[in-house]
């Protein structure tokens, strides 16, 4: 045993103090958590400002030589705003009120936006020149008042460049602010010590978290998708109608259960989650290469003059954004097969730490 000698007086003392039990080993974010906020509130009132330009779109539609948009697309459209804003409102005040769940739930929206919003830049990029070239010789021929002024080259270039660097910003330098912030140790360690209370987003690893959230949000997108435009690939066909609704609700249904699963840790989840997605995947592939998309949007009641339209577009004549959606697709297995480490059977105790029976 050894003893303390006690202090050595006239010596100084290079003893480290313990710093006093009630400072705060960490920088408070509370600012930064209100700042934050609020953006959140501000992009959500700007989602729900959309929801009046889509109606004003759909009565000026009936203008268009096209004929107005049908009342799905609306309805989809209206809807999807009216998600985005209340979900970013949602957390605004959450991260205002110092609310634990809204620290992991912004962070995992944040990377989806992030990885989403890559993907179309890198779209929009490589479509975009060739869509406007496309509306522009569309224009010319539906003008009656003789040929509209050409615009040059370097106009064009300015404006494509102005148009791809306000989405890049807006699709991928936003969420990278949000996730900067919100990963850092000092905005968990506020909100833990500002919320003490456990909430349901604690009892869930944050990668499994997403991917619940994401199969969530997928299953809630399939339905809105399934009632409003029912369109659904199915292995070299597209199916319209009663038949698409209901393989739409029972995906979605799908999606549903393995979001649950995951969020409550069943290895069942992940196992289903893993062995579905290559088939939607085989499904979604040979129905984009072998199928006419054209003839699925006849059968859905789209007038002739929209589906010429359509067909003029780059981004929809090469399955563009189908191909997209595939990718996407392909991403979340990539991320679903690193998940596994969370689905790791526990192994048995070997006898060799069983206790020996006593005096053995």
């Amino acid at each position: 045993m050894e003893l303390d000698p006690g202090p050595d007086f006239g010596q100084p003392s290079n003893r480290v103090q313990a710093p006093p039990p009630d400072a705060p080993a960490y920088r408070d974010r509370g600012t930064g958590l209100a700042v934050f906020g609020v953006a959140q509130i501000i992009l959500g009132l700007l989602a729900a400002l959309m929801i009046p330009f889509i109606a004003l779109g759909a009565f000026m539609s009936r203008l268009a030589p096209g004929g107005s948009i049908r009342p799905g697309q609306f309805i989809s459209g209206v809807a999807t705003y009216a998600f985005i804003a209340t979900v970013l409102i949602a957390l605004g005040i959450g991260s205002l009120q110092m609310k634990r769940w809204a620290r992991p739930i912004t962070l995992v929206l944040s990377w989806y936006w992030l990885v989403m919003g890559a993907l179309f830049t890198i779209l929009l990029t490589a479509m975009l020149p060739a869509t406007v070239r496309s509306a522009l010789v569309q224009a010319q021929r539906n003008s009656h008042a003789g040929s509209p002024p050409e615009i040059s080259t370097g106009v064009m270039a300015v404006v494509l460049t102005f148009i791809i660097v306000f989405v890049a910003l807006f699709l991928i330098m936003v969420p990278v602010a949000f996730i900067i912030f919100y990963g850092r140790q000092d905005v968990a360690e506020t909100l833990r010590r500002r919320d003490p209370v456990e909430r349901w987003t604690d009892r869930t690893p944050l990668p499994i978290l997403g991917a619940s959230l994401i199969f969530a949000l997928g299953a809630v997108y399939l339905l809105l998708v399934g009632f409003t435009a029912p369109l659904f690939p199915f292995f070299g066909r597209y199916l319209t109608g009663v038949a698409a609704t209901l393989c739409f609700v029972v995906t979605a249904a799908l999606d549903g259960y393995i979001s649950l699963a995951l969020f409550r840790l069943h290895s069942t989840g992940w196992w289903i989650a893993t062995l579905t997605l290559p088939i939607r995947l085989a499904s979604m592939a040979l129905t984009y290469g072998r199928a006419d998309l054209w003839q699925a949007y006849a059968r859905m009641g789209v007038s002739h003059e929209q589906l010429r339209v359509l067909s003029s577009n780059p981004m929809l004549r090469g399955h563009v954004v189908l191909w997209w959606s595939l990718i996407s697709i392909v991403l979340l297995f990539l991320y679903l097969l690193w998940l596994k480490r969370y689905f790791r059977t526990p192994l048995a105790p070997s006898a060799a730490t069983v206790p020996a029976p006593i005096g053995q």
